[in-house]
């Protein structure tokens, strides 16, 4: 086994968790032009750029960054590099080996190459449109690809390490220097036909190098490790960066001017030298308060830098100063409530700051409100344009009946994080919290009176129907009902140990609850009983809502958004385009909602989400046997069609599983009528691979290989 980093492991579990299907049905609204983290950036000249980051994002600007607009990549698998050789050409590559070109300027980027799962390019370079490098590495070791044709052919070189590889940079057709896993540095002269290990003074990891010329080169890394040379990579020399985070990329325009960047723990470094790295000066500031992963320039003060949730910097004066291009708050939005399709609120906070949105058109606009707190705020409801209720840490709730002009501190008699909060009417609500805390007012929070939970678990979801009833979930599976307006709480039988963070009711029986590694709760007689349903994830649900007795969305971690249109019976994946986390939702009608979480997104969709993953159609012939068919196509990627026929009624269960036989989807399991059908298998989610799928109906079982190729 291969060591890598923590950065890199983050890299490729989020990676691996990315896959959706790539026609987007939710859009962002926070942050703008979108808040998925980019990783590369690349100016041909002063106006002209391209940044790339997860689930394939791509973003071009023609202006100096004053707008970006979203292209169309054609993949999900995250991408990690892009070089410009002039305003029309360029290429980016990311995961399962993918290398995507244009040259149009990104009106159209095509695949030139692609590999397995596993597959990583994370450093490139040009000397110009038709001669590049690509370095990266998979399972049994580095990557070294070479093209002299634009692209078209990608020929692999060998490397004379198993060390795996991060970063590369030519200077010419010939001479290059590739870095990477536990300080390794090679050098070619002759266009990587040969590579030589040159002897490295770090043992770090290096991310990413950067040459001006054949004797002249940096290379950035772990702990952050600068390393120099000055006589073609003869000798390496340790420089002072004076930070230990991380630094993941460094670009120079000259042997003396440069700037480096990355994260960490302590902090998030933008490093800057004018004379060759003898002086590294901090740069960062409370300007910039994520993480960057990559930076460029087009000269010694035209840049850019690119990092955590979409951030994109720009600079005009060598780093002096930096200037964001993005719009909207970072800060986690936890809650959101709309009234109707146009009117609703959101909030969080960072820890420091506290955060409270509003928008009056559909979320088109959110506009910061006061809040007179830095405590963080997880739970909103709004009851009416006017009137609403948010509640955070510290106890605190607050009150606003002028549509959030103002927003009145409450007295909730507790210390105790409160969590979530939910209103019948005007005037009587209930809020859950922190060690059981349950918290009652009848006069719209004139008075917040505590109740006896009888448990001291957190409480994270609560969700009332009347005056009388209602039902809080928190940890370790609990749920508790009131129907006495909360002069008793009753303990329920749930059925799992999962910390629940989520419940909602449309009437006083038909209720569902949410929570970790994908569990799925539903009631139809107020909670006597809670039947677990199929979720198809394992990741972790914060929220959920319905519109009605069977239309609901689950929101949850990396990107997650799942919908039912049957009460739950069927949980179907939806397109959300991020791998951020997702914290909370909220639905005015069965087309139309927004979900929020981190950093700082906001997504909202206007018809539902887009339906997407499973879809079965039936003929009206009835076939004279059982039978399944091959899929078609095979291999696929990522949708494919499974057909069988059924003689004669009966149930069906139609399963798929991996290649050591996990269980890791259910097409079918229900009765089905004689006939003909043919289902939609999305395998958005899975990473390439051999697969099997298998019917069973009464005696009738059968098992066929279908292979996803990514």
């Amino acid at each position: 086994m291969y060591k890598i980093t923590q950065f890199f492991i983050f890299i490729i579990v989020a990676y691996l968790m990315s896959f959706n299907t790539l026609t987007a049905q939710w859009f962002w609204q926070n942050p703008l032009p979108q808040g998925n983290t980019l990783y590369g950036v690349s100016f041909s000249d002063i106006n002209t750029g391209t940044a790339v980051g997860d689930v394939g994002t791509i973003l071009r600007t023609t202006n100096g960054g004053t707008n970006w607009i979203i292209q169309t990549s054609g993949t999900i698998n995250y991408l990690y590099k892009v070089r410009m050789s002039d305003a029309s050409t360029g290429t980016a590559i990311g995961g399962a080996g993918t290398i995507l070109r244009t040259t149009n300027g990104g009106n159209n980027w095509s695949v030139t190459h692609t590999g397995g799962a596993y597959d990583f390019l994370y450093g490139m370079s040009f000397i110009n449109a038709n001669t590049g490098t690509v370095v990266g590495f998979q399972n049994s070791g580095p990557i070294i690809l070479r093209t002299t044709d634009g692209g078209n052919n990608w020929v692999s070189q060998t490397s004379p390490t198993t060390d795996y590889l991060y970063g590369v940079s030519f200077i010419d057709a010939n001479t290059g220097t590739a870095v990477g896993m536990s300080g390794r540095i090679l050098r070619t002269t002759d266009g990587g036909n040969n590579w030589v290990i040159q002897t490295s003074p770090t043992s770090q990891f290096l991310y990413a190098v950067s040459c001006t010329d054949a004797n002249t080169g940096t290379a950035v890394g772990g702990s952050g490790a600068i390393v120099r040379t000055t006589n073609g990579g003869n000798n390496w020399f340790t420089q002072t960066s004076g930070t230990t985070n991380s630094l993941l990329d460094v670009w120079f325009t000259d042997a003396n001017h440069g700037s480096a960047v990355g994260f960490g723990f302590s902090g998030n470094p933008v490093l800057r030298t004018t004379d060759g790295g003898n002086t590294w000066v901090n740069q960062s500031s409370q300007t910039i308060s994520t993480g960057s992963y990559g930076i460029v320039f087009v000269d010694n003060n035209n840049g850019m830098l690119v990092g955590i949730g979409g951030t994109i910097y720009r600079t005009t004066n060598g780093g002096n100063n930096w200037f964001s291009q993005t719009m909207g708050t970072t800060n986690s939005i936890y809650a959101v409530s709309f009234t109707d399709a146009n009117t609703g609120t959101a909030v969080g906070g960072n820890g420091l700051v506290s955060t409270i949105l509003r928008t009056i058109d559909g979320g088109n606009n959110w506009i910061d409100q006061p809040t007179g707190t830095s405590n963080l705020l997880f739970g909103v409801t709004l009851l009416d344009v006017n009137t609403g209720t948010i509640v955070g840490t510290n106890g605190s709730i607050f009150r606003t009946t002028n549509g959030g002009t103002n927003w009145v501190n409450q007295v909730s008699g507790t210390s105790q994080w409160l969590t979530s909060v939910s209103f019948f009417n005007v005037n009587i609500g209930t809020v859950s919290g922190y060690a059981g805390t349950i918290l009652r007012t009848t006069n719209g929070g004139t008075n917040w009176v505590s109740q006896t939970s009888g448990t001291s678990v957190d409480l994270y979801g609560v969700s009332v129907t009347d005056v009388n009833i209602g039902t809080v979930v928190g940890n370790a599976g609990t749920i508790l009902r009131t129907t006495n307006g909360g002069t008793n709480w009753v303990s329920q039988s749930s059925g799992t140990s999962n910390q629940l963070k989520g419940v909602y009711f449309t009437n006083a029986n038909t209720g569902t609850a949410i929570g970790n590694n994908g569990i799925i709760l539903r009631t139809v007689d107020g909670g006597n009983n809670w039947v677990t349903q199929t979720s198809g994830t394992t990741r972790w649900l914060n929220a959920v809502i319905f519109t009605d007795a069977n239309t609901g969305t689950a929101v949850g971690e990396g990107g997650t958004i799942l919908r039912t249109v049957n009460g739950g019976n069927s949980w179907v994946t939806q397109t959300s385009g991020t791998t951020n986390s997702f914290l909370g939702v909220s639905f005015t009608n069965a087309n139309t909602g927004t979900a929020v979480g981190s950093p700082g997104t906001i997504m909202r969709t206007t018809n539902g989400g887009g339906l997407v993953g499973i879809n079965g159609n039936i003929s009206s012939k009835i076939p004279k046997d059982f039978y399944l068919y091959q899929n078609y196509p095979n291999p696929f990627n990522p949708t494919t069609k499974i057909s069988f026929g059924l003689p004669k009624a009966g149930n069906v269960k139609l399963v798929v599983f991996d290649i050591v036989g996990r269980e890791v989807a259910k097409l079918v399991d229900s009765y089905k009528t004689a006939g003909k059908y043919t289902i939609d298998f999305n395998a958005s989610e899975f990473a390439s691979g051999v697969y099997f799928y298998r019917i069973n109906s009464g005696d009738f079982t059968e098992t066929k290989k279908m292979v996803l190729l990514k």
